[in-house]
């Protein structure tokens, strides 16, 4: 046996030799990596022993093991990993009535906005007392919901959690999921006549816009019923009030450089004594920037055009603008609408996606008292 098993170990070392030559030709440390994971897979089994330890049944999942029946045998749910991690199991959770709670298990290298203070990472006993205490209140996140009608309409998502892909197999999956829902059904699908409800919440953020970023994304927008509008940008953004610290945020925060260049331009302009210094620069940066984050239980939508193409044919009457309900027609080529970065869905020309909220669809969290 051991004659048997000795020549694997040897193609085992030679493959992690050959997995940490790639790894440092492309800049990453092997030995950084797999700290990483033991760090991560510690703080899991500090968490699972903590809830075994008071006599609570645990089911520990991995990403692709996590489906609507786990969801449903569990009285509540803990996110382990970062805000990826907690986006993903909330993108599953319906029922509004089943909280999720998110604990950071890298707090050195992840900043974890949706989890637990870092410090009950490694003191999750502590976090799980005051539970127990009811030394908490309850934070009521508001969700999004899509309904999907139109033309070329498939509502079968492409998950991008597991796998990174290049643009060609982005387009191949949306094409591949096609045609499995076409087979399954037996008949080629045309339209939704009436609007679809996708199985799906979002969390963070909606995303419309064409899969290769350097062409433009081509829609029509409706706002709260209004007149319908033709943009070119470079996408459109969605958010709620928790996603309004994420990309949202990103998108439409100001840096200092553009706001001490917009203060010199107004004094030269007005010709007032504007004290342009480094103290007044960074209160109206921040100023500005703090206003563009809101509360996770607001009801309303925040939309985000990215560098609105604006002449004769194309307009944006407004960049930036809170909603509560706002419908896209795609008329582009090759685009996608995305779901808290993570689930894909194809959008292209006819497509029309409506999208809201709804008291049914927040996601019960919690915030620890101090």
């Amino acid at each position: 046996m051991m004659q048997r098993t000795r020549p694997i170990e040897d193609d085992m070392v030679k493959e992690t030799d050959r997995d940490k030559t790639k790894l440092a030709m492309k800049g990453s440390s092997y030995s950084g990596l797999l700290e990483r994971h033991n760090i991560h897979t510690n703080n899991v089994e500090h968490i699972v022993k903590s809830l075994r330890k008071e006599g609570i049944d645990v089911r520990v999942v991995k990403r692709g093991e996590y489906d609507e029946e786990v969801v449903r045998w569990a009285d509540a749910i803990i996110s382990a990993g970062g805000d990826g991690t907690m986006l993903l199991v909330a993108s599953k959770v319906l029922s509004k009535d089943k909280p999720v709670v998110g604990v950071n298990t890298d707090p050195e290298r992840s900043e974890g906005h949706l989890c637990l203070p870092v410090r009950y990472t490694r003191a999750f006993p502590e976090a799980l007392q005051k539970l127990f205490r009811g030394e908490f209140r309850w934070l009521w996140r508001q969700r999004i919901r899509l309904h999907l009608e139109g033309t070329g309409i498939n509502p079968t998502p492409v998950d991008l959690h597991e796998q990174q892909l290049s643009l060609e197999q982005h387009s191949q999956a949306h094409r591949i999921t096609t045609m499995d829902s076409q087979w399954r059904k037996g008949t080629v699908q045309e339209s939704f006549s009436k609007p679809s409800l996708l199985p799906v919440r979002s969390l963070n953020e909606i995303f419309i816009g064409e899969s290769l970023s350097s062409r433009a994304s081509y829609y029509e927008i409706s706002v709260d019923d209004g007149p319908w509008e033709k943009q070119k940008s470079s996408g459109l953004s969605i958010c709620t009030g928790t996603g309004s610290k994420a990309w949202s945020y990103n998108i439409n925060k100001l840096t200092e450089q553009a706001v001490e260049e917009v203060l010199k331009i107004g004094k030269s302009l007005t010709g007032l004594e504007i004290p342009v210094n480094r103290d007044l620069i960074e209160k109206v940066t921040d100023v500005y920037n703090e206003s563009l984050v809101f509360s996770p239980d607001d009801r309303r939508l925040l939309y985000s055009v990215r560098e609105p193409i604006v002449n004769r044919v194309f307009s944006s009457s407004r960049q930036r603008g809170f909603a509560s309900r706002v419908c896209v027609r795609s008329r582009c080529w090759d685009a996608c609408m995305v779901v808290d970065g993570g689930t894909s869905f194809e959008f292209n020309d006819g497509a029309i996606a409506t999208i809201s909220m709804s008291e049914d669809d927040q996601l019960r969290t919690v915030l620890l008292k101090n």
